[in-house]
C-alpha cells in the first residue's frame, strides 16, 4: 500500500504563490517506481489534471491552464513531490490532490485520473481576488 499526504494549501491573494507538498509512504512506494501527478477539483466541477512528472523526474507536463505558472518536481530520496504555484488566480481555487501510479517506466508521465492507483486526501487552495 501507498499513503499520500498533501500539505501546503491555504488562502492567498491573487498573484501570490504557494508550494504544495505530497509526502508518500509505505513499503510499496520505496520498492517500486511511481509516476506522480497533481489534480484539482473546484466546487461543482469535475476533477481535472494539473501537472505530472515521471519517476526519474526528468520529464514533466502541465495543463494549459497552469502552464508557465505551476511547476511540478520531486525528490525521490525524500519520497516527496512538490507543486510550486505562482501567479495564482481566483480560478485556481480548488482542492488539490496528489496521485501516484505504479509504473515500470522511468520515462512516462500520466495525465488521466483513471490511470492513477493511489490518491491523497487533498488540500484546499483558495485564491482571493
Amino acid at each position: 500500500q501507498v499513503q499520500l499526504v498533501e500539505s501546503g494549501g491555504g488562502l492567498v491573494q491573487a498573484g501570490g504563490s504557494l508550494r504544495l507538498t505530497c509526502a508518500a509512504s509505505g513499503r510499496a512506494f520505496s520498492r517500486y517506481r511511481y509516476a506522480m501527478g497533481w489534480f484539482r477539483q473546484a466546487p461543482g466541477k469535475e476533477r481535472e489534471f494539473a501537472a505530472a512528472i515521471n519517476w526519474s523526474g526528468s520529464s514533466t507536463y502541465s495543463a494549459d491552464s497552469v502552464k508557465g505558472r505551476f511547476t511540478i518536481s520531486r525528490d525521490n530520496a525524500k519520497n516527496t513531490v512538490y507543486l510550486q504555484m505562482n501567479s495564482l488566480k481566483p480560478e485556481d481555487t480548488a482542492v488539490y490532490y496528489c496521485a501516484a501510479k505504479n509504473t515500470y517506466s522511468v520515462d512516462n508521465y500520466f495525465t488521466r485520473s483513471y490511470e492513477y492507483d493511489y490518491w491523497g486526501q487533498g488540500t484546499q487552495v483558495t485564491v482571493s481576488s
